[in-house]
This record gives C-alpha cells, structure tokens and sequence, in this order.
C-alpha cells in the first residue's frame, strides 16, 4: 500500500509539473507579428528564441518593446462577399465615410462578382485571402502558392485592385513558417491583426464591442469578418468610439506605407476611453 502511495504522488508530481510547464511554455510565446512584410526574416518572428519565450514569460509585454504609437484604425473584414451583409456592410462604411480592407475569397468573388465590383467602386481595398479557404497550416508550399495563385486570378478577374497579387491573410489565421515564406516568394506580404474579437463565433454585439473597445491598440489592424448580422450592427457605434478617441481610419496598404510594420508589430494595448453623454 505504501510503494502505491509512493507511485501516485511520484504520478501527482509528474502530472504536475507537467501541466506547470506547459502552461509556461505557453505564456513564453510572445504575440504573432500583424505584418510579415515579404522581405522579412520569418523565423524569429513565428520561431521566438529561448531567451526571447524567457524575457516575455516573465516581463510579458515590456520584453515586446510595446508602445503606444500613431492612433491609426485598419479595419479588415474577412471572407465573402456575402449577397445580403456584404451590402449592409458597405452601407455602413459609405455612410460613416469609413476606408477599410477586404480579404475576399476567390471562389465565392466569382459567385458575386458585382459584389466585388460595388466593394472595389466605394473604393475599398481588396487583398487575397486564398480561392477555397483552406487550412495552410496543413498544406504543402507548392499548395499555399497554388491557392494564392487561384485566389489572385480570380479577384484580378473582377478589380484592378493590385493589392490581390501583394497582401494576403490567411483563413483561420493559421499557418507555418513554411506558409509565409511560400507566401514571400510569390510576392505577398502577410497581414494578420492587432485584435481579433471573435466575431466568427455566436456572440452579441455588446460583448464585441466590449472586448474592441478594451483590447483596442494603437495603431490598429481589426479583425472583422463579413456575413455577420452582428458585425453590421455594431459597426457604427465602433467606428463612432474610434473617432472619439482621436483615430483616424485608413486601409492596411496605407497603414503599412505610413509607418511599417514595426510599429504595428509593437502596437501597445490603448483601451478607448468611454462615451460621453
């Protein structure tokens, strides 16, 4: 009895420690970069070394070299277009004379090709974000290309747009080091986000605007998405609290021409002040 009490703490100990170091290991991780630019070194940023997971495991953000910077807004929407919130999206922005940047996918711009012509005439960026959506994590560099290829080719079909054949996201925000320099070769810069709120998942308007409103960076890539009825509907109110704040809203083309990715990948958490009534 004594020699299995041993061997269940030794276990307990184990699991423990375990459990410890792993939970380190993923507080070492400092946060992806927005922007990998396509003559980038990528390795340090997506493969951190030690002493970097070290300093950011104990320092957090201070070892990042985190500051607050211009207070300058991207706002990127995801996927699509969509036949009914693409519009209503659009709308928004028109209204509120709001720039911004859409990763459309290639496939469904050619099932909607006016909806990319509308997004394209209100003088919106159009980038590549891939012809089928897929998992790049999970594909070969050979298949990364092809898929930006496709993607490019069929957005090129419908805009003039250049950034199709120059910035990219990709789907899910997944991929490897192998991902973006598959990427790099064929001539893209990769841009991600300083905030993603989730709104791919069901969740309500007040708690989106809750969490932009208090992870808010600057400056700023926010991560949006189309084909959300809950996107459109807080969206007025976002950029309203934005411009109260002093932010002025560009695309990620602009953003990135402005001041680099250094900046960006730096961007300190700035939370926005409340309304005023």
């Amino acid at each position: 009895m004594k020699r299995l009490g041993l061997v269940a703490v030794v276990v307990a100990v184990a699991l423990g420690l375990t459990y410890g170091g792993y939970r380190i290991y993923r507080r070492s991780l400092p946060p992806l970069p927005a922007v990998v630019l396509r003559d980038a070194d990528v390795a340090p940023l997506v493969t951190p070394s030690l002493g970097a997971r070290i300093r950011h495991a104990f320092l957090g953000s201070a070892a990042d070299g985190r500051v607050a910077g211009p207070k300058l807004i991207a706002l990127t929407f995801d996927d699509g277009p969509y036949p009914v919130d693409t519009p209503m999206l659009l709308a928004v922005l028109r209204d509120a004379h709001v720039p911004a940047t859409f990763f459309l996918i290639g496939r469904d711009a050619e099932q909607y090709p006016g909806l990319v012509r509308a997004i394209a005439g209100g003088g919106y960026e159009i980038a590549n974000h891939t012809e089928t959506h897929p998992d790049l994590a999970t594909l070969d560099p050979a298949a990364v290309t092809a898929e930006l290829t496709a993607g490019a080719a069929s957005l090129s079909a419908l805009t003039t747009d250049p950034d199709v054949h120059s910035e990219f996201r990709p789907p899910h925000g997944r991929f490897r080091a192998a991902t973006l320099a598959a990427a790099q070769r064929a001539g893209y810069d990769t841009i991600l986000w300083t905030d993603d709120p989730g709104d791919w998942r069901s969740v309500s308007r007040t708690v989106l605007a809750g969490h932009i409103a208090r992870y808010a960076t600057s400056p700023e890539i926010l991560l949006l998405h189309s084909g959300r009825p809950e996107t459109v509907a807080l969206l007025p109110g976002i950029i309203q609290r934005f411009r109260a704040a002093g932010y002025t809203f560009t695309t990620v083309a602009d953003l990135v021409h402005r001041i680099g990715p250094g900046p960006v990948n730096h961007a300190a958490r700035t939370p926005l002040p409340p309304m005023q009534d």
